[in-house]
């Protein structure tokens, strides 16, 4: 009977037990007791396991973190429906960078330079945060006007989304009369003269102009 029972290929007979192998005394199934490394690689798995459990529990913010990372992505989506997120976090930057520049900056005429030159020179990374903020705004300007670009061509300012271009519009506005103003800080003689050419500029404008 024994003989007519075909044999298993060699490729899938299972490998010989060595010496001293016993799967069920180490605890794993391969035979080969858990090294130290893959032990704190599991212990750390846990860790971070309990970590986050712990956090949800009082947050419950796992539904809302699972409905943002795991939706599908809508057919034709590409990267120019990123550019109003990108104006997002430029603004974000501003806002953040705008307020640590704030506790070391003095508005008046007589020491806004001189402020401005302490938190380049002297400030513990003033030079980086002030830098981050002068280029930020010319990023978020450029951004806003590649947005406001990308939703006139792609039609997106159309029924139902009026209001959304209307309230785009504004923000514009109000992006470069911030960008405008915010030149003017550091009061050294680019900053004035340049503000100067811009308002003379909108002063020559019809019916608004004079005002």
């Amino acid at each position: 009977m024994s003989k007519l029972t075909p044999s298993l290929p060699k490729f899938l007979r299972p490998a010989p037990k060595r010496p001293g192998q016993d799967p069920a005394r180490n605890g794993n199934g391969n035979g080969h007791k858990p090294s130290t490394g893959d032990q704190v690689k599991e212990g750390a798995a846990e860790g971070k396991a309990q970590v986050v459990g712990w956090l949800d529990e009082r947050t419950g913010a796992s539904p809302l973190l699972r409905a943002q990372l795991l939706r599908k992505v809508p057919k034709g989506t590409n990267w120019f429906y990123t550019l109003g997120s990108a104006t997002l976090f430029a603004f974000m930057s501003q806002a953040v960078t705008g307020v640590f520049l704030a506790m070391y900056y003095d508005p008046s005429t007589s020491r806004a330079y001189d402020s401005a030159a302490y938190i380049t020179n002297e400030v513990f990374l003033g030079e980086l945060v002030r830098g981050m903020h002068k280029w930020g705004a010319t990023v978020m300007i450029i951004l806003i006007f590649l947005h406001m670009g990308r939703t006139f061509v792609f039609g997106a300012y159309k029924y139902p989304r009026e209001l959304n271009w209307v309230i785009g519009v504004v923000l514009v506005v109000l992006s470069l009369a911030m960008g405008l103003t915010g030149y003017l800080l550091p009061f050294d003689q680019r900053a004035l003269w340049a503000t100067v050419v811009a308002v003379n500029i909108n002063a020559s404008s019809p019916i608004i102009g004079p005002y």
